[in-house]
């Protein structure tokens, strides 16, 4: 829906210059349709993560993945970084997921 319009490079160097970013930054994917990414494709389709299907609702929804790389679950966009949920799943590893 080209909400991030530009190539990889150019929104590179907007984040730079604009907010000063040090840390590593992702290429710009497709999470929604048929040219899906494949990390997208594993984290939406139970038959491939073997947890649960889901759909990429908008910007910022979490995916939580254990240090095993196994899928634990996920949250809603709207849900704060600093949420009891997200702090509780960082500190102590405990996640329930919403149904």
């Amino acid at each position: 829906m080209s909400q991030e319009p530009g190539t990889n490079a150019e929104i590179k160097e907007f984040c730079d210059s604009k907010y000063g970013v040090t840390f590593p930054m992702m290429a710009k994917i497709s999470v929604k349709g048929s040219d899906m990414h494949p990390l997208y494709q594993w984290l939406t389709k139970k038959s491939a993560n073997g947890v649960l299907d889901s759909e990429v609702s908008w910007n910022f929804q979490k995916y939580l993945i254990d240090e095993n790389g196994k899928l634990v679950g996920y949250l809603k966009p709207a849900v704060k970084p600093l949420s009891d949920e997200v702090v509780m799943w960082v500190t102590k590893g405990q996640f329930t997921q919403e149904k």
